[in-house]
C-alpha cells in the first residue's frame, strides 16, 4: 500500500471520527422529549366531590323528557318557543343543603339525591308566570316540587323573565320591517338599506315594574371586526310586551339628538330638509375601526410554558388536586364559575366561593346607553363561557375542559374546552432572602400557583375569571376585563360622559362591578369575625421620661353583629379582617383566614334610584352575613328585567343577627371605573383592568406552610449548589426537553348562534317544507380557512350520497352530518330519533354531529345571498360550508 492510500484512508478515519462526536454532542444538547411522571400522590379520589358536579349531558335530557311528560300541559321547545307559549327555560343542578353534603362528606352520612331545578315559562297560563321545579332524583327523575313560592314568597310575574332568542329574532324582524320605511334617509346618513346593520339590546326593559321595552342601539355590522364601536346615530324603542307577537311595535326613534314617533316620521323628517344628517360611510374592512386583524405578521415564536416531567395536578371528573390542594369545580350557566368543598392539606377553608353578579353601569347622552345596567347573570355568564384559544388564553399545555348546559332549547348543548386548569410559573419569589450577615445562605421559593380560568363573553364584554391557589394556603380570586367598549353616538355634549374614540364614536364611561360569594369554614363551620387594624398612641420614653414618641399599637376587634361587618362602599375596611375559628395554633392564636380585597370601584348607584335595590349587593365592599338555606345568592336573574321590584333584594340579607360563632358568608363586591380612551380602540386590554381579592392564613398554621413545597431552593457557601438533590434548579439540564404539542385546533364557534336565533321555522320566518336528514360516514373535506370564503363542494365521489340525494323531493333543502375535518361520526344511538325541521331556503345552517345531531343553528350566512352565488357558480346540488375545524353539516340548496 502506496503512501497516498494510506493518507487518504487516515483522513478518512478522522473525518468519520469527527463526524461521530459531532453527532453525539449534538444529541446530548437536544432535548429529549418529555418523559411523563404521575403526579405527586395526592388525597385519594372516593368520588365525593360529585355530589357538586354540573349536571350531565344524560342527565338534563332525562330532566327534560320527564317534565314533558310528568307536568300535564303542552310544552314547546324553548328554541322555537312564542311568548305565548309554555317551554323549559334551563335546567341546572339543584345543590343538597349544606348540612346534608357535610354529613355524607364528613360523618359518613348518606349520599345526598342528586336533584335538578328546572326553570320553566309558562306563557299559554291564564296567568302567564315563571315557575321552578326542583325535579329528581337523578339519572331517573320520579318526583317534581314547586319551589318558586318558598324560594321568592309568590310567583314570579312573567314580565320578569329572560329575553330568549325567539324573542331576539322577533325584535329583528320588527326592526327591518320599520326600516324599510326610511330608505332614502338610510341611504344618506348610513350607506345602508338597513339589513347589513347590526343592533345590541340594552337592559332594563323601561321605566317601572311591568314594563317590557327596550332600546336597540344600531351600528355597523362589518364581518370580523367589532361592530360595537361604529354606531351609526340611530336608536330605536321597541315594545314587546304583548304575548301577541303581531302587537309589538316600535315606541320611538332617536337619531343624532332627536326623538321620532316613527321610522315614517324620520324619513318625512329627512325629506323635507328639517333633519340634520351626520353622513357616516360604511367603513372598508381593511380599514374598519375596531377590527382585531394583526398589522404585522407573525414573528419569532415567544415564551412556552410547560412541563417537563408532565403536569403535576390531576383533574378527575370535577375535582383538581395540586400539592395539598383539593378543589371540586362547576360551572353555573347563569352566574358562571363556581367551586366548593376547597382544603388544603385535608382540611376544608371554604365550602363555597361562587362568583354571583356581574353589573356593567353606562352614561352617555343618547337613550341606550344612559339607560344600561346590564346585569349579566340574566344573559348567561357561564352560558357565554366559550372554548378557549391555546397558547392566549391559558398556555398552550393547560387542560381543558368541557362543560354542559340547558338553556332556551329542550337539547343540551355543550361549550368544549371552556374552563382551563394549569400551573402558572409567575417569575416571582413567593419567598427569598439572600444573607449577607453573619453567615452567605440562599433560600427562596418560586411563585407558583394552580389556576382554575373560564372566559365569558357577554354581548361586547369579555371576563377572564380566575381563581388561584398558592403553595402558602393562599388563595387569590381576580377576574379581568377586556372585550370592546361599548359607544354611543357622538353629538351635543356627548364628551360629558366619555372620550371621543373615533370619527363618530363616544367611548362611553361605565361602571364594573362584580359580586362573589365565600363561604368560608375555619376550623369547623362556627366562626367569627375580628379585625386588627393601627393605632397611634403617645407614650413616655422609658430610657428617657422627660420625652414622648408615638408608638403604633395594634387595635384588636371581634364584630359582633351583622350590621357592624357590612362595609358601606366608600368606609375605610379594616387592613386585616379575619374570619376565625374556635381553636389556637400553637402559639396561642385564633386559627384565622384573612379577607383582603383589591378594587377601585365606583358609586354603584344612588340609593335614591328606584332600581338600586335590585343591586343593593353593589353598596358594600364587604358585607358578612350568617349563612342560610334561604339566601343563596345574592340576586336573582330576574332582577335584570324589573329591577323596580327585584325578586331578591341583598340589603335584607343584613338584618343584625350575630355573626358570632355561627356559620358565616362573606359577600364581596369589587370593580372599577372605567372610562375609554383612545387605546380602548380596537379593545380594552387586560392591563390595569382587573380587580379581587385574597383569602389568606392569618395563623392559622404555625409556620409557613410552603416549607413543604418540592421548589424549596437553599444553598449556601459552605454547600455545592450543583448538587441536584439539594437544589431543584441543578436539575433543569436533566429536564430538559421538548415538549409534544397537539396541533393547534378550535372549536369556539359550535355552539354560536349568529343573526336571528332559531324561531318557528329556523329564525327565518318561512313557512317552506321540511328538512331531511342525512347521515353518512363520508368525510367532509376541511373547510375553508375562513367562513366567509367560497367553499368548494364537499361531497364529490360519493356515489352513496349521490344516490340518496338523487331520491329527494326537489323542493327542500337538504341537511346532510357526516365527519368533520379529523371528527368522527355520530353514535347511531344518538341518531334514532326522527327529524323533521321546518326550514326556509335563505338561511344557512350548521349542526354538531358529534353531540345532539338533531340540535341545528343558524350558521354565518343569514341571508341567501351568500349561497345563491354559489349556486349560480357551481349550479343545483351545490354546498355551502364555511367556518372552523369542527363543522359536522352542510347544506345543500336545491
Amino acid at each position: 500500500m502506496n503512501m497516498k492510500t494510506v493518507v487518504v484512508l487516515l483522513l478518512l478515519a478522522l473525518a468519520t471520527i469527527f463526524a461521530l462526536v459531532c453527532v453525539l454532542l449534538t444529541r446530548a444538547r437536544a432535548p429529549s422529549a418529555c418523559q411523563q411522571q404521575p403526579s405527586a400522590q395526592e388525597e385519594a379520589d372516593d368520588g365525593h366531590s360529585r355530589v357538586f358536579a354540573d349536571l350531565t349531558p344524560e342527565e338534563l335530557a332525562q330532566v327534560v323528557q320527564y317534565l314533558r311528560v310528568s307536568l300535564g300541559v303542552p310544552l314547546a321547545d324553548a328554541a322555537r318557543a312564542k311568548p305565548s307559549d309554555n317551554c323549559i327555560a334551563s335546567v341546572d343542578v339543584q345543590l343538597p343543603a349544606k348540612a346534608e353534603v357535610l354529613r355524607f362528606l364528613d360523618a359518613g352520612g348518606a349520599r345526598p339525591p342528586r336533584e335538578a331545578l328546572a326553570v320553566l315559562y309558562f306563557g299559554a297560563q291564564a296567568e302567564p308566570n315563571v315557575t321552578e321545579y326542583v325535579v329528581g332524583p337523578l339519572p331517573a327523575p320520579t318526583y317534581h316540587r314547586d319551589v318558586t313560592v318558598q324560594k321568592y314568597g309568590g310567583k314570579v310575574p312573567y314580565h320578569r323573565r329572560a329575553v330568549t332568542g325567539v324573542e331576539y329574532a322577533a325584535i329583528n324582524e320588527l326592526i327591518q320591517k320599520e326600516l324599510r320605511k326610511a330608505p332614502r334617509f338610510l341611504a344618506a346618513c348610513c350607506a345602508s338599506d338597513g339589513t347589513d346593520l347590526a343592533t345590541i339590546t340594552t337592559a332594563p326593559r323601561g321605566l317601572k315594574s311591568g314594563d317590557r321595552s327596550t332600546w336597540f342601539v344600531l351600528f355597523h355590522g362589518i364581518a370580523g371586526s367589532g361592530y360595537f364601536v361604529l354606531p351609526v346615530g340611530l336608536e330605536v324603542l321597541v315594545e314587546h310586551g304583548p304575548l301577541d307577537v303581531s302587537q309589538w311595535y316600535l315606541r320611538q326613534i332617536f337619531y343624532n339628538g332627536r326623538y321620532f314617533p316613527s321610522t315614517a316620521e324620520l324619513e318625512n323628517a329627512f325629506m323635507t330638509k328639517s333633519l340634520k344628517v351626520v353622513v357616516v360611510q360604511k367603513p372598508q374592512e381593511d380599514t374598519v375601526l375596531g377590527s382585531m386583524r394583526p398589522l404585522r405578521s407573525p414573528g419569532a415564536p415567544g415564551p412556552l410554558q410547560f412541563e417537563p416531567q408532565g403536569p403535576r395536578y390531576s383533574v378527575r371528573d370535577n375535582r383538581v388536586t395540586y400539592q395539598g390542594w383539593s378543589i371540586a369545580f362547576g360551572m353555573n350557566p347563569n352566574t358562571g364559575p363556581r367551586l366548593f368543598d376547597i382544603r388544603f392539606r385535608g382540611e376544608r377553608i371554604i365550602y363555597e366561593m361562587s362568583l354571583q353578579e356581574a353589573l356593567a353601569l353606562y352614561g352617555s347622552n343618547c337613550p341606550g346607553g344612559m339607560s344600561t345596567r346590564y346585569l349579566d347573570g340574566s344573559f348567561g355568564i357561564g352560558r357565554f363561557a366559550y372554548e378557549l384559544v391555546r397558547g392566549v388564553d391559558c398556555p398552550y399545555m393547560a387542560t381543558y375542559v368541557d362543560r354542559h348546559y340547558l338553556s332556551e332549547s329542550d337539547v343540551p348543548r355543550t361549550n368544549q374546552n371552556s374552563l382551563c386548569i394549569f400551573e402558572h410559573d409567575t417569575s416571582l419569589p413567593l419567598r427569598r432572602h439572600f444573607s449577607d450577615t453573619h453567615s452567605l445562605y440562599y433560600g427562596g421559593l418560586r411563585k407558583n400557583t394552580l389556576v382554575i380560568r373560564a372566559i365569558s363573553t357577554l354581548i361586547n364584554y369579555d371576563y377572564v375569571w380566575d381563581f388561584m391557589f398558592y403553595s402558602n394556603g393562599a388563595v387569590e380570586v381576580r377576574v379581568h376585563a377586556t372585550g370592546y367598549i361599548s359607544s354611543s353616538f357622538l353629538h351635543d355634549q356627548g364628551t360629558n360622559y366619555g372620550n371621543k374614540v373615533g370619527p363618530h364614536t363616544l367611548g362611553t364611561m361605565h361602571l364594573h362591578h362584580i359580586h362573589y360569594k365565600v363561604d368560608l369554614d375555619i376550623d369547623g363551620q362556627l366562626n367569627s369575625l375580628e379585625s386588627h387594624d393601627m393605632g397611634y398612641q403617645t407614650v413616655s420614653i422609658p430610657w428617657s421620661p422627660e420625652n414622648t414618641l408615638q408608638q403604633p399599637f395594634l387595635r384588636r376587634e371581634r364584630l359582633e353583629r351583622e350590621n357592624e361587618a357590612a362595609f358601606p362602599l366608600n368606609a375605610s375596611l379594616p387592613r386585616y379582617l379575619s374570619f376565625t375559628g374556635p381553636k389556637p395554633n400553637r402559639w396561642g392564636h385564633l386559627r384565622s383566614y384573612r379577607v383582603q380585597v383589591v378594587s377601585f370601584p365606583g358609586e354603584h348607584l344612588p340609593t335614591s334610584s328606584p332600581m338600586e335595590k335590585a343591586i343593593s349587593w353593589g353598596r358594600y365592599k364587604l358585607a358578612v352575613t350568617r349563612r342560610k338555606e334561604e339566601e343563596p345568592t345574592s340576586t336573582s336573574v330576574y332582577n335584570q328585567n324589573d329591577p323596580w321590584t327585584p325578586t331578591v333584594t341583598f340589603a335584607d340579607f343584613i338584618n343584625d343577627e350575630t355573626i358570632a360563632n355561627e356559620d358565616l358568608v362573606a359577600w364581596i363586591s369589587v370593580g372599577f371605573l372605567h372610562v375609554p380612551h383612545a387605546e380602548d380602540i380596537p379593545n380594552t386590554v387586560t392591563v390595569g383592568n382587573s380587580v379581587g381579592f385574597f383569602l389568606r392564613p392569618y395563623n392559622y398554621f404555625d409556620e409557613d406552610p410552603s416549607l413543604y413545597s418540592p421548589d424549596g431552593i437553599y444553598f449556601s457557601s459552605k454547600q455545592g449548589i450543583g448538587a441536584c438533590g439539594a437544589n431543584p434548579l441543578a436539575c433543569l439540564p436533566a429536564a430538559t426537553c421538548a415538549p409534544r404539542l397537539s396541533p393547534f385546533q378550535y372549536g369556539g364557534f359550535v355552539n354560536v348562534s349568529l343573526g336571528s336565533p332559531l324561531g318557528s321555522c329556523l329564525g327565518r320566518g318561512h313557512t317552506g317544507g321540511c328538512m331531511k336528514l342525512i347521515i353518512t360516514a363520508t368525510p367532509l373535506r376541511r373547510p375553508s380557512s375562513s367562513s366567509h370564503s367560497p367553499a368548494r363542494p364537499a361531497l364529490v365521489g360519493s356515489p352513496a350520497l349521490t344516490k340518496a340525494v338523487g331520491t329527494l323531493p326537489r323542493d327542500p333543502g337538504v341537511l346532510i352530518l357526516g365527519w368533520g375535518w379529523g371528527g368522527v361520526l355520530a353514535q347511531p344511538v344518538l341518531l334514532s330519533r326522527p327529524l323533521s325541521l321546518s326550514c326556509g331556503a335563505t338561511a344557512m345552517f350548521w349542526c354538531r354531529a358529534d353531540f345532539y345531531p338533531w340540535c341545528v343553528q343558524m350558521w354565518q350566512f343569514s341571508t341567501n345571498s351568500a349561497c345563491a352565488g354559489l349556486r349560480r357558480r357551481w349550479g343545483p346540488g351545490s354546498s355551502c360550508d364555511g367556518g372552523g375545524e369542527r363543522l359536522r353539516a352542510l347544506v345543500l340548496v336545491t
